[in-house]
């Protein structure tokens, strides 16, 4: 699951927060939309008239605008100030002035999505309009601006809000901080418990042919039916150039949400070279196309049940084709991969079911806002899909799972159910799917085997496996995946030749029946990645 647009919809919504936190520097005619801000903590309620606030600003272009305000001044309006936090004006007025949304197609089908109507359910009970407790005016507003205008500030958004009165629970939302600061700790203090566990640092002697140099493969286009699409499925079959090793296994790959067969060459390329035939499923509804069908606003956000259930039929059919002779295939066992959601699909084929309790779970995740697990939002439709006990796949080899997540899902140990070999990847840098959570707490949730393992690689993000600047101009200048390197996380063509290379060694020792090593690698990058077992993940959790 690629949550890029997910994590936009999350920044609208924290910001939107944010907004009325600091609503006492705004200016101008918002003043009309409510009558005053009541701030409420510690079974407190400080009432700040907006004329007062009003009064409090109008100095904030004099030579003075940036000092703190004086603590000494006896206005009550300026002690509570102070006391909020509101230490400076200009930051105040800079930070109102911030656009809240720029892309306002993507906004409004996010808003529109149920992403979106939870995340308003959720600050409906911070964030309140008069004793309107729905969120819906805080919908309906943003809706209406976005309509009339390109871009949305802060100060837009509290112009326009209908109400008499803002109340705002500092309370919750010192929370919410305070659960985001938490997560944020045990994402730093992973990457000190894995130096601890791997102290000594061997240098990294990558598999020939991993790189980008490698020729093409031979890969086709493959049309085949799916009695649950419209039209027939086309996916990429990628062959060896020569079969100089006989390969058990093939290896169905899928990508995550938003995601594309062609994000994903690089791996079927570097796999083929290496003996094994690969199959990239597309996922109509919830690609590439759907994406650039959101931002260009005709389409809704590609969410919901739905989502699920089709990419496992899709899988299914994948399946079918290849038992009946549609899609030519030499190996006779298979392996699951995926990126994300694709990942997350691939237990779901293995015949893994939710843990009961889900809702439960969800409902508390949710009330927490977990800014910095992202995943949680779309494992919590889960709640709304009839999955159905399946026995899974009987020849499944292994599942290979590339920022993988389901924690919420699997929250116990041995919850999952999975019995084949799992190799799960993962960054510190992700802060869609946490590794410390999302693939480590992940693998303890399935059964004991002795070739699963986890790869955590320092600097790598949600976002690192994706390559799209392989492909021609046009499309690198549409693909949605063109995003800022604070989000790729560090040297993404390394993470994505580790990834490869590591991902080869553990399908390759799998058929000989040899675990890979627990240890610490490091490259001329700087980069380290961590391969470790399921002793060391208990060693880290419990730490």
């Amino acid at each position: 699951m690629s949550l890029y647009s997910i994590l936009s919809a999350r920044r609208i919504i924290a910001s939107c927060l944010l907004a009325i936190l600091t609503a006492g520097n705004c200016t101008g005619n918002w003043l009309h939309a409510a009558e005053r801000v009541d701030f409420h903590f510690d079974d407190m309620t400080i009432p700040i008239p907006i004329d007062e606030l009003n009064l409090w600003n109008s100095d904030l272009n004099k030579k003075n605008s940036d000092k703190l305000i004086d603590p000494t001044n006896k206005s009550e309006l300026s002690f509570w100030l102070n006391m909020l936090g509101f230490k400076s004006r200009e930051a105040l007025s800079e930070f109102l002035e911030t656009p809240l949304v720029k892309d306002k197609s993507m906004a409004r089908q996010l808003l529109r999505s149920w992403v979106g109507r939870k995340l308003l359910d959720q600050i409906s009970d911070l964030v309140v309009l008069d004793q309107d407790k729905t969120g819906i005016k805080v919908f309906n507003t943003l809706e209406i601006l976005l309509e009339e205008q390109e871009t949305v500030s802060l100060l837009d958004l509290l112009k326009a809000l209908p109400a008499e009165v803002i109340h705002l629970d500092l309370d919750g939302w010192f929370k919410v901080l305070d659960n985001w600061r938490n997560e944020l700790k045990l994402q730093q203090k992973l990457l000190t418990d894995l130096r601890d566990l791997s102290p000594k640092v061997s240098l990294l002697t990558p598999l020939q042919n991993t790189d980008r140099g490698l020729k093409e493969s031979l890969n086709e286009f493959v049309a085949i039916n799916a009695s649950h699409r419209s039209e027939q499925l086309k996916v990429q079959v990628w062959k060896p150039l020569k079969r100089k090793i006989s390969r058990e296994n093939w290896i169905a790959f899928m990508p995550g949400l938003g995601g594309d067969q062609d994000h994903f060459r690089w791996l079927a390329r570097s796999l083929s070279h290496q003996g094994w035939e690969v199959v990239i499923l597309d996922h109509p509804g919830s690609n590439t196309k759907a994406m650039h069908s959101l931002v260009e606003g005709t389409d809704p956000f590609p969410g919901g049940a739905e989502v699920f259930l089709y990419r496992l039929a899709d899988l299914q059919a994948v399946l079918k084709a290849k038992k009946e002779g549609t899609i030519d295939l030499k190996g006779k066992r298979l392996v699951l991969m995926g990126h994300s959601l694709g990942a997350l699909t691939a237990f779901f084929a293995s015949g893994a079911l939710p843990q009961k309790g889900l809702e439960g779970r969800c409902n508390q995740a949710l009330y927490d806002l977990s800014i910095t697990n992202l995943s949680r939002l779309l494992q919590c439709q889960i709640v709304d899909i009839p999955l159905e006990k399946t026995k899974g796949i009987s020849y499944l080899s292994a599942i290979v799972g590339i920022n993988s997540f389901g924690k919420l899902l699997w929250p116990e140990s041995l919850s999952a159910e999975t019995n084949v070999p799992v190799f799960l990847t993962g960054g510190t840098f992700d802060l869609i799917t946490p590794a410390i959570s999302e693939q480590l707490g992940l693998l303890l949730s399935t059964k004991p085997n002795k070739f699963s393992r986890a790869l955590i690689v320092e600097g790598a993000s949600h976002f690192s496996p994706i390559e799209v600047d392989e492909q021609e101009d046009q499309t690198i200048n549409s693909d949605i995946y063109q995003i800022s390197d604070a989000l790729v996380g560090s040297h993404p063509s390394s993470v994505r030749s580790i990834l490869a290379t590591e991902i080869i060694r553990f399908l390759d020792n799998l058929e000989k029946e040899k675990p890979l090593t627990v240890k610490t690698n490091n490259l001329s990058t700087n980069l380290k990645f961590h391969i470790i077992d399921r002793i060391s993940i208990k060693k880290i959790i419990a730490n």
